[in-house]
């Protein structure tokens, strides 16, 4: 097996945002080739698979402009620069769900678009939830509705395409696999 390693000439940040920035890269392919790459950097996010003790999963409804459209996920939530993943689950889970976790165990950590964007999402399991009497509330530009769904109802909103982003499809399949697991 070959090098396919990439090495960076020149990099340029042409835009800086509030979440990501974009940098325009040129580099040398493994065959002594130039070409560009255009690299989103992003600070990582947490995304958090809550389950009640009756077995509904914890979901928020919110608008994506990207998407032009509302959606149905797992609370989830960008980490502050400097902050631990399990801390920022904690905030996340509570500002946008009002509940607090007594178990809190991070399941996987994975990469959404390597292609173009180094964002990492480290995905945690939350068990033992109860409502706090005064949660964090929501940052001042977002905003969500509460539902708690069954795993049956969450596959058919994924076949809805109610649930149509990748973080929540893959938990809602990992909890389909843990159940299907039990069940041997």
């Amino acid at each position: 097996m070959g090098n396919l390693n990439e090495k960076t000439i020149h990099s340029e940040e042409i835009f800086s945002g509030k979440v990501i920035s974009l940098h325009l890269q040129d580099v040398e392919l493994p065959n002594g080739r130039q070409s560009k790459r255009e690299i989103i950097k992003h600070p990582g996010a947490v995304a958090i698979l809550a389950v009640t003790d009756n077995n509904k999963i914890v979901m928020v409804e919110q608008f994506r402009k990207a998407l032009e459209r509302t959606i149905v996920e797992i609370p989830a939530g960008k980490l502050e620069k400097g902050e631990e993943p399990a801390l920022c689950a904690r905030r996340e889970l509570e500002e946008e769900t009002g509940y607090e976790c007594e178990n809190l165990e991070l399941l996987v950590s994975f990469y959404t678009s390597p292609g173009f964007a180094d964002e990492i999402v480290h995905l945690f399991v939350a068990k033992g939830l109860t409502k706090k009497e005064n949660p964090a509330t929501l940052d001042e530009d977002e905003f969500v509705n509460l539902e708690e769904i069954t795993l049956d109802e969450a596959v058919q909103y994924i076949k809805d395409k109610k649930i149509f982003d990748a973080k929540t499809a893959y938990a809602v399949q990992y909890l389909q696999l843990q159940e299907a697991l039990a069940k041997k």
